[in-house]
């Protein structure tokens, strides 16, 4: 049995489908219908709820796609909809904004949006106000096609000007998180919501072909997008110890089901240029699910963490009923989808080495949008410079190979030379020697070669030149209003880019 509170109430379920989404369960169970589908796949925010944690006595919300979560997902958590926000007849600060600003057209995606703005207005604390980075941020994974987003952002901006009544008010849960052992089963299979760690390889061992989900954000898209069925889903999601983060002299060490969200500070602490990228990765509600762990096990060739924790020699924590074993990420990767994962293991830790004085880290990735899009292409490329001499280099790429790679012959024509744009534009002619890459809806093999052989010369400048701000970076500053934005955009620049 799976036990959570919805809409502060408790709930209970044992006869449930192992891969039943947050979404379907709304909807078909409980009849909440104002959460709406769009894409399935995490990419409108029609659907997007509030999903709660108890920390330190108090729950904590954020906005997910309820799409592509599983209830399994949800069990201990507390679960908010957009037919608890009003307290009677008095509406959230988030919907009566949305109403005076006519933030809503056809108003089919105005329920995610709102949820948003709820998961922004109650995290932020009243003394302060929302930067227009900030909205944008929550309103990055909110697609609406007929009213146009000034409103809607109007209405963001807004929110703070009405009383309201807070969600302790209104919808906290009356009682502490549910303890239980998580497990459905009916006859299409089983799920279990693991709490700890013995728990997790005991149900692995006697259940060994059971997938493994921690924030289903690419998982569960196997069943919303390719119709295929899960018929035993364990979720690891409220396992303590594989979400922790921390930090010694040697090491940033961050748990495999760390959500890309919880990665955000410690990054931007040690690695800005990779906290930079994951604003780009995916949208809000995806990097509150989506966890780094997950990204890596994908192993797919074009995600976006493993080329950069490949050029900053990250290693992982493999763990099974066999005991645990530290390796080099690089080495992880066997083939397209093939990894060293055993049946019945699981990533239970990334570690990264600590940044050193003369280092320089520079991550790029190229897609035909500059948010919440699949990268063409993603360089990292970490360089000790000493006395104007390069005396260490690594690199990490994506959408070059069938797997995440490292250019070793770019980094052997980029070793103990002078640090010079020269350099590098001769490093990046051995590119074809590293990759053969593939021609797809996205980039031509060409394209591919030409694009790494510009980045390597742009990561030589802006290490020359360190001072220099790239136009794309000055437009998503966050001293930019929007007029701002608009003012420094030019079409025709941007055909002839």
């Amino acid at each position: 049995m799976i036990t959570f509170f919805l809409n502060g109430q408790e709930v209970s379920e044992h006869n449930i489908q192992p891969d039943m989404t947050v979404l379907r369960y709304l909807r078909t169970r409980q009849s909440l219908t104002g959460t709406k589908e769009g894409c399935g796949s995490g990419d409108c925010g029609a659907c997007s709820v509030l999903a709660g944690e108890m920390h330190n006595g108090e729950w904590h919300y954020r906005a997910i796609n309820s799409c592509i979560t599983f209830l399994a997902q949800i069990d201990g958590k507390s679960l908010i909809t957009v037919e608890a926000l009003a307290n009677g007849s008095e509406l959230h600060p988030a919907q009566q904004a949305m109403v005076d600003k006519h933030g809503s057209q056809c108003g089919f995606c105005t329920p995610g949006i709102i949820m948003s703005l709820t998961a922004l207005f109650e995290n932020t604390p009243s003394d302060k106000t929302f930067t227009l980075h900030e909205i944008y941020d929550a309103l990055s994974g909110n697609l609406c096609r007929c009213t146009g987003y000034k409103p809607i952002i109007d209405a963001a901006k807004s929110m703070k000007s009405y009383p309201g009544k807070v969600k302790a008010e209104i919808w906290t849960p009356s009682s502490t998180s549910p303890s239980n052992k998580g497990e459905t089963s009916n006859e299409e299979g089983q799920s279990w919501s693991a709490r700890t760690e013995s728990e997790l390889k005991e149900i692995l061992a006697h259940h060994p072909d059971a997938r493994i989900v921690a924030g289903a954000t690419d998982l569960a898209l196997e069943v919303t997008q390719m119709n295929r069925r899960i018929n035993k889903l364990v979720a690891i999601n409220q396992i303590d110890s594989l979400k922790t983060i921390s930090e010694d002299a040697n090491y940033i060490t961050i748990g495999g089901a760390a959500s890309l969200t919880d990665c955000e500070k410690v990054l931007e602490a040690h690695f800005p240029e990779f906290a930079q990228l994951l604003e780009r990765f995916a949208a809000r509600q995806v990097r509150n699910n989506g966890t780094m762990g997950g990204n890596i096990a994908n192993a797919s060739p074009i995600g976006d963490a493993p080329p950069v924790l490949i050029a900053l020699n990250a290693d992982i924590e493999i763990a099974g009923a066999n005991g645990n074993r530290w390796i080099p990420l690089d080495t992880f990767y066997l083939d397209y989808k093939k990894t060293l994962l055993q049946t019945g293991e699981y990533i239970r830790a990334i570690r990264i080495p600590r940044r050193e004085a003369c280092e320089h880290l520079k991550v790029y990735k190229i897609s035909k949008r500059i948010e919440d899009d699949i990268s063409a292409v993603l360089l990292a490329i970490k360089v000790k410079v000493q006395g104007g001499q390069i005396t260490a280099v690594r690199t990490g790429f994506g959408g070059m190979a069938a797997i995440p790679k490292a250019g070793a012959a770019i980094e052997a024509a980029l070793i103990n030379q002078p640090m010079t744009v020269e350099t590098f534009r001769k490093a990046g002619e051995k590119a074809s020697e590293d990759f053969q890459p593939f021609s797809d809806v996205r980039a031509t093999a060409g394209y591919r070669i030409q694009v790494t052989q510009g980045l390597l010369e742009k990561a030589a400048l802006e290490i020359l030149n360190p001072e220099s701000v790239s136009r794309v970076e000055q437009i998503f500053t966050t001293t930019l209003s929007a007029k701002d934005v608009v003012n420094t955009y030019d079409p025709q620049e941007n055909n002839n880019a």
